[in-house]
C-alpha cells in the first residue's frame, strides 16, 4: 500500500451486487465478497462504472450505521481485472460492456477461458470466432471496452493526484473523457467549474502535476481568485495595486510576473479594466460583476426616463382618503413620501424601526389600487416575504420566485424581453439585495412601471457584492423618502428605542421588560449562559419555543463564544437525542441554514429549516422550510450548516420573537455599530445581550464601516 494510503482500511474482492446507485452523483451502496470470508461486506461512496463481477480494491474507513450495520466508507478505489473463468463471466455478463450480456459472456469464456479479457483488449478481431458475434457486434464490444478502460484510467489518475472519489466523479461528469487532458492543461479550471473545489485545492493538484509556481495559468487563476475573494468581502472591483499585492501574497511570486497574465485576462474579457482617473489605481472587475453594475445603472436610468402615468392630481385628497379609510394619521414625513410616490417613477423609502415604513406601504397600496394600478410585492428572503405579506395583507414572494428562475435553463425567465406584469413593484428589505440580484430585478421591470425600494440603509449591506441601496441613495438621482420620526407607540418598545440610541452612538438602556443584559466577561461562561438562556430561562419566563422562537446571533464564527462553538453546545442542549446522520455532524431534528442559493431546490442563502427525516436507501434528507418539505441529496449537505446560532450577516431579512446576542471584546474585529444595530432589530419581542459592557461600548462607538468598492453611484450620476 502506498505510504499515503496507510491511514485507510483496505479490502479487496468481487462486487456481488449493487444495492443502490445514484447515476447523477455516482453514489453507490454495494456488496463485496472478499476471498475467505463467508458473508459479503457492504461499501458506500462515490464511485464510477463499478459493476457486479468486477474485482476491486477499496480504501476507506469502517463506520457503524445504526440502520444498515457495518460499512466501509470509500475514499479511494481501483478496478482489478477478474482472473477466474467464473469471475470473468459474471463481470462481462453484468451489462458493463455494451453488446455483451449473460449469453454472450458465457460463449466468450467457453471460447477463450481466462484469456477472454486479453482477447477483447488486444485481439478484438478474434471475437468473431464466437457464434453470433459478427463484424458489427465485435466493433461495438471493442468500443465499449475502450470506453470502460478510459473511465477507469481517468478515475485512477484523478485519485492518484489527491482528488477524493466524490470530487473525481464530479470532475468526470463535467469533462468526460477529456478529464485528464483538462487537468494536465489547466487544473485551475476546476476552481471555476466544479462546486466544492476552490483555488487552493486546484493549486495543490497543479503542484502534484508539476506546474511551476510562476506558470501563466497559475497566475491567472490567482488573480481571478483574489477578485473573487474581494467579491466575497462585498467589493465589486479591486484597485490594481491592491489586486497585485493580494495576488503576490497568495502566490508567492514577484509582482513583475503578474503583468502579462493580467493583460491576457483583460484582452479575453474575463477581467474588465477601468482606468479613467490618472490619480487613482486602475479598477479591475470580474466580467460578471462589471456587467451587473453597468446593467443596474442602465436600467435605473431607463425606468427614470420613461414618463410616469399620473396617479391623481389631487394628492392631498388621496392622503385624506387613506387616513380616513384606515383610521390613522400619517406623519409629515409619511405624507411627503405619498406626494413623492404619486409623481415618481422610482422611489427609495428608508427609515429605522418604528418610523412607519409598513403603514406607509399599506397606504400607498390602498391609493394605487384605488386607481387600478396592479402591484407586485417581493423581498429577498422567504421570511422577509412572509413578513411583508402579513403586514400589508397582500401576496408577497421572494425576488427569485418573482423573476421565475428556471433550473433547466439556469436563468430567470423574467427579463427585458419577458417583463413582469405590473404597474407598481415594491421590494422590501432592499439593503439585502446585492448587485447581481438587483441587476436581474431591474431587467424585468417594465419601463412604464413604478419601482419602490424599501429598506433600512443603516442595516448591514448585502452578503453578496455591492452596496446597492446605499449607492442609489448616494447618487442623488432617485427620489428618497426619509422616515426618521419614531411613533409614540413604537417608542415604548425598549428594542426600538435602543436601536435608535445605538444608531445615534448612544449606549443602550437596559430594562426588565424586553431589553436585558447579562454580564459575563469570560468566553466559556458566556457560552454556558447563552445555552442556559436559550434552553431554559427565556422559554420558562416568556413561554417561547427554544427551537422555533429564539435565535442566537453572534458577530463571528470563531472563538469560544463564536457561532461554531455555540452551535455545538446548543445542539447538545436542544437536540441531545436526535439520531446522528451519516454526513457532517447533523442529527434528526436539527435546525439548519442554507449557505448558498439552490435554485433547483428553491432554497436560498440564509433560509432556516429543520431536518425531519433521513433515508439511507435514497441518500436524501427531508428538511422543512416553513412547513415546506425539501429533499436534499446527501451530496448537497455541504450547503447546510447548523443554525441554532448564526452570524448577524446571515440573519438579515429575518425576524424572531427573541434574540440572544453574545458580545465580548474578543469579537473586536466585528464590534461595529451597524452589526449591533442589525442584530437588535431582528428581534420582535425580546433582546438579551450577554457579555462585556466594554464590548458593547466599543461596538456603539465604532461607526467606521468598511467601505465597499463600488461605482454604481458614479454610474448613476453619469449623463449617458
Amino acid at each position: 500500500m502506498p505510504a499515503d494510503d496507510a491511514q485507510f482500511d483496505q479490502i479487496e474482492g468481487v462486487v456481488e451486487r449493487i444495492v443502490y446507485e445514484n447515476p447523477d452523483t455516482g453514489f453507490f451502496v454495494a456488496r463485496l465478497r472478499e476471498e475467505g470470508r463467508p458473508e459479503p461486506l457492504t461499501f458506500v461512496g462515490n464511485l464510477m462504472a463499478v459493476s457486479p463481477g468486477e474485482t476491486i480494491r477499496l480504501w476507506g474507513h469502517w463506520v457503524e450505521d445504526k440502520k444498515w450495520g457495518r460499512q466501509l466508507r470509500v475514499s479511494k478505489y481501483e478496478t482489478l481485472m477478474p482472473a477466474t473463468v467464473d469471475g470473468i463471466e459474471k463481470y462481462l455478463g453484468s451489462g458493463l460492456i455494451e453488446g455483451i450480456g449473460p449469453v454472450f459472456a458465457k460463449r466468450l469464456v467457453n471460447q477463450f477461458g481466462t484469456e477472454t479479457l486479453r482477447v477483447i483488449d488486444e485481439h478484438p478481431e478474434r471475437l468473431r470466432q464466437v457464434p453470433g458475434i459478427g463484424r458489427k457486434r465485435a466493433g461495438q464490444i471493442r468500443e465499449a471496452w475502450q470506453a470502460q478502460k478510459a473511465v477507469q484510467s481517468i478515475m485512477l489518475f484523478l485519485q492518484g493526484h489527491g482528488i477524493g472519489a466524490g470530487q473525481a466523479v464530479r470532475i468526470y461528469k463535467k469533462y468526460g473523457d477529456g478529464s485528464v487532458a483538462v487537468l494536465r492543461e489547466n487544473p485551475y479550471r476546476l476552481a471555476r467549474d466544479i462546486h466544492g473545489i476552490g483555488f487552493r485545492s486546484a493549486d495543490k493538484i497543479a503542484s502534484n502535476l508539476g506546474i511551476q509556481k510562476d506558470a501563466p495559468q497559475r497566475i491567472e487563476a490567482g488573480l481571478l481568485y483574489a477578485l473573487e475573494q474581494g467579491a466575497l468581502d462585498g467589493h465589486v472591483y479591486l484597485p490594481q495595486d491592491r489586486l497585485m499585492a493580494e495576488t503576490v501574497n497568495l502566490l508567492g511570486v514577484d509582482e513583475t510576473r503578474l503583468h502579462s497574465p493580467l493583460a491576457g485576462l483583460t484582452s479575453r474579457g474575463e477581467v474588465v479594466r477601468e482606468d479613467d482617473n490618472a490619480r487613482e489605481s486602475a479598477r479591475l472587475f470580474l466580467k460578471s460583476l462589471h456587467n451587473a453594475e453597468v446593467g443596474c445603472a442602465h436600467y435605473v436610468k431607463r425606468i427614470m426616463k420613461t414618463p410616469a402615468t399620473a396617479i391623481t392630481d389631487k394628492v392631498e385628497n388621496a392622503i385624506a382618503w387613506v387616513e380616513k379609510k384606515n383610521n390613522i394619521e400619517l406623519s409629515a414625513e409619511q405624507r411627503e413620501a405619498v406626494r413623492l410616490a404619486c409623481s415618481a417613477k422610482m422611489l427609495v423609502i428608508t427609515g429605522g424601526p418604528g418610523t412607519g415604513k409598513t403603514t406607509l406601504i399599506r397606504s400607498l397600496l390602498d391609493i394605487f389600487e384605488k386607481k387600478a394600478f396592479g402591484p407586485l410585492l417581493a423581498a429577498p428572503t422567504g421570511r422577509a416575504a412572509k413578513r411583508m405579506e402579513f403586514s400589508t395583507g397582500r401576496p408577497s414572494r421572494t425576488i427569485h420566485r418573482l423573476l421565475e428562475f428556471s433550473p433547466k435553463e439556469g436563468k430567470f425567465l423574467r427579463n427585458e424581453n419577458n417583463p413582469l406584469d405590473a404597474d407598481l413593484i415594491i421590494i422590501d428589505e432592499t439593503s439585502m439585495v446585492d448587485v447581481y440580484l438587483m441587476h436581474s430585478l431591474l431587467r424585468a421591470v417594465p419601463p412604464q412601471a413604478r419601482l419602490f425600494l424599501v429598506g433600512d440603509v443603516d442595516q448591514l449591506p448585502s452578503v453578496g457584492p455591492g452596496n446597492v441601496l446605499f449607492d442609489i441613495i448616494a447618487s442623488n438621482t432617485v427620489p428618497v423618502a426619509w422616515l426618521k420620526t419614531v411613533f409614540r407607540q413604537a417608542a415604548e418598545s425598549g428594542i426600538i428605542r435602543n436601536a435608535h440610541r445605538i444608531n445615534q452612538g448612544l449606549f443602550p438602556e437596559f430594562n426588565t421588560r424586553d431589553f436585558f443584559f447579562v454580564e459575563r466577561k469570560n468566553p466559556a461562561k458566556t457560552l454556558e449562559t447563552v445555552v442556559e438562556l436559550v434552553s431554559s430561562r427565556i422559554p420558562k419566563k416568556f413561554g417561547l419555543n427554544p427551537m422555533r422562537d429564539i435565535q442566537v446571533l453572534a458577530p463571528m464564527h470563531r472563538g469560544e463564544a463564536g457561532v461554531t462553538s455555540l452551535n455545538e453546545a446548543l445542539q447538545q442542549a436542544l437536540n441531545p437525542n436526535g439520531e446522528p446522520l451519516p454526513r457532517k455532524s447533523f442529527r434528526l431534528g436539527d435546525k439548519v441554514m442554507q449557505l448558498r442559493n439552490n435554485y433547483e431546490l428553491d432554497v436560498y442563502n440564509g433560509d432556516i429549516g429543520t431536518i425531519t427525516r433521513a433515508d439511507e436507501e435514497t441518500k436524501t434528507l427531508e428538511i422543512r422550510f416553513d412547513e415546506r418539505p425539501v429533499l436534499y441529496p446527501f451530496d448537497d449537505l455541504d450547503d447546510l450548516t447548523l443554525a441554532y446560532a448564526a452570524t448577524v450577516h446571515k440573519s438579515q431579512g429575518s425576524e424572531y420573537p427573541a434574540v440572544v446576542i453574545p458580545l465580548l471584546t474578543q469579537h473586536f474585529l466585528l464590534l461595529q455599530r451597524n452589526v449591533l444595530y442589525t442584530a437588535i432589530t431582528r428581534a420582535a419581542k425580546i433582546v438579551t445581550l450577554v457579555g462585556d459592557e466594554k464590548a458593547i461600548a466599543i461596538a456603539v462607538k465604532n461607526n467606521r464601516v468598511t467601505q465597499r468598492m463600488t461605482r454604481l453611484a458614479e454610474r448613476l450620476r453619469m449623463s449617458k
